[in-house]
């Protein structure tokens, strides 16, 4: 299995669910799981997947120890007029394993697509959010929201939108609450890229 180069994720975790229809291109039907990955503070990370039917040979992956490896996308996702983000990994290889690993890795290679926002939290962490675009190969690209800390949170704040960027971290998931009207609010779940090592690439080598 030839994996993309400039995205490429592996998550070692535990299956929240069996795998469920999600939707039919051309023919091909796909399916989702979400797969539960504990970071070593001990927070919960549940990641959603989606896989092709061809690739799928044990349905029934709840409570199972699942290897997968893939890569992160989004997809515009229209509700109500509305435009929504949302993001995946698309397996590309699945295997089941007799013990339980928690991996969680995601190596991305893209540029950055629009100004970034840097903050300073209550305890004075620096934090900057990017949005990095990775191209496939048959022309769609994947807008991919990432977050970094500290020292690169700082340096982060001089790149200029078009900058190529290779970074390495974990997904993560982070719960929100998204006000629908002035009565309703909505639990929802935001996916993002933490970048623990990020660098620029210059566009004048051969790299």
């Amino acid at each position: 299995m030839a994996f993309l180069q400039n995205n490429h994720v592996l998550v070692v975790g535990e299956a929240k669910r069996p795998f469920e229809f999600s939707h039919e291109v051309y023919g091909e039907k796909f399916y989702t799981t979400r797969i539960r990955v504990l970071r070593l503070s001990g927070k919960e990370d549940e990641i959603p997947v989606i896989a092709p039917e061809s690739l799928i040979t044990y349905w029934d992956l709840e409570g199972e120890c699942v290897s997968i490896r893939g890569s992160f996308r989004s997809h515009n996702k229209y509700e109500n007029g509305k435009r929504r983000l949302e993001l995946y990994v698309f397996a590309d290889e699945i295997s089941l394993l007799d013990y339980t690993e928690y991996v969680n890795e995601i190596h991305l290679d893209g540029f950055l697509c629009k100004a970034q926002n840097f903050r300073v939290t209550d305890s004075e962490r620096m934090i900057t959010d990017l949005i990095l675009v990775v191209n496939r190969f048959y022309g769609n690209s994947d807008y991919i929201p990432c977050i970094c800390w500290g020292r690169n949170a700082k340096r982060a704040v001089s790149f200029e939108t078009g900058t190529r960027i290779k970074v390495e971290g974990r997904i993560q998931s982070r719960e929100y609450t998204k006000k629908i009207s002035e009565e309703l609010w909505e639990n929802r779940t935001a996916y993002e890229v933490s970048i623990s090592q990020m660098e620029v690439v210059d566009e004048n080598s051969n790299d």
